[in-house]
């Protein structure tokens, strides 16, 4: 077995990852894994420097990003308050390439809500679906849709969500399980493993890393006050648990044990392989 990190920030979203490229792909390289994937809030700013520096070191690289998706359309020219859901989305291909930059573009362009720091580039379903080709999803952390309708005590909206999703991408859609330390990450994946037994839709663990390791906690900590205007004194504030950081495969394995069974967290650690092995070479540089 061998595990792939599917979901990591790097400081290309601002203020918010403090992880560099180069030291990321050095780190995968490290652990000896086969890929990196690189899923920045909203933008591909570090897409090219990913496939340059993947290339060179001899692993895959992964194009992501993890986008805003809204249940309305942003083509409403009344949009209302809506929520805004968490959704990793990857390039399985060039095709998945160049849909993704689409989308990308279209959600800065057309889709903007919320002022300031909350400002978000969003997309809506219809234009995922529309540029659906050569994508592959995962439902993201628990800023996710289906997290979030699991969160509420709402199954039936997170399985009615996970259809829609898996009638659109298929087999190419996937339900993440992360587990930070707090109690709403082991009730998320507790169910998120029902809905996918249920449905026949695959699990994969990811750790939403934000930063190398655990020796850059304190660094992402302050990161973080630059970005809402506080201070690291300060008690009410926006704080991350100090677990995300790209994992090891040991590390992952014993991620889930208090609350998942063996087979379940060997077989979303697995999934994450598949998924890169899923990845071909974009051929998009010169072109």
């Amino acid at each position: 077995m061998a595990f792939v990190p599917l979901h990591n920030h790097s400081d290309y979203s601002l203020l918010d990852g403090a992880s560099q490229l180069p030291a990321m792909v050095d780190r995968a390289v490290e652990l000896g894994m086969p890929a990196l994937a690189l899923t920045d809030h909203g933008v591909m700013y570090g897409a090219i420097e990913l496939l340059k520096l993947c290339t060179k070191a001899g692993i895959k690289p992964i194009i992501g990003n993890e986008m805003y998706v809204i249940n309305g359309s942003i083509a409403d020219p009344q949009p209302k308050k809506e929520r805004r859901y968490h959704l990793v989305v990857l390039a399985k291909n060039a095709t998945g390439y160049r849909n993704l930059v689409k989308l990308t573009s279209i959600s800065h362009l057309q889709g903007m809500r919320g002022r300031g720091i909350f400002a978000r580039a969003c997309i809506d379903k219809n234009l995922l679906k529309q540029y659906s080709e050569g994508l592959i999803v995962a439902t993201a952390c628990l800023g996710g849709e289906i997290p979030q309708a699991i969160l509420q005590g709402r199954p039936e909206v997170a399985r009615e969500v996970a259809r829609w999703y898996q009638s659109v991408f298929g087999d190419d859609f996937y339900l993440e399980i992360q587990d930070h330390g707090g109690l709403e990450d082991r009730l998320v994946n507790v169910e998120m493993a029902r809905i996918g037994a249920e449905l026949g839709i695959e699990l994969i663990a990811t750790n939403d890393a934000h930063y190398l390791s655990a020796g850059d906690v304190e660094a992402h900590d302050a990161l973080l006050c630059v970005l809402t205007g506080k201070l690291i004194s300060d008690e009410k504030r926006l704080r991350y648990t100090g677990t995300e950081y790209i994992k090891s495969e040991a590390e992952m394995a014993r991620l889930f044990a208090d609350h998942l069974e063996a087979q379940v967290i060997s077989t979303a650690i697995a999934n994450t392989v598949r998924v890169a092995d899923k990845v071909e070479e974009y051929d998009i540089l010169g072109r």
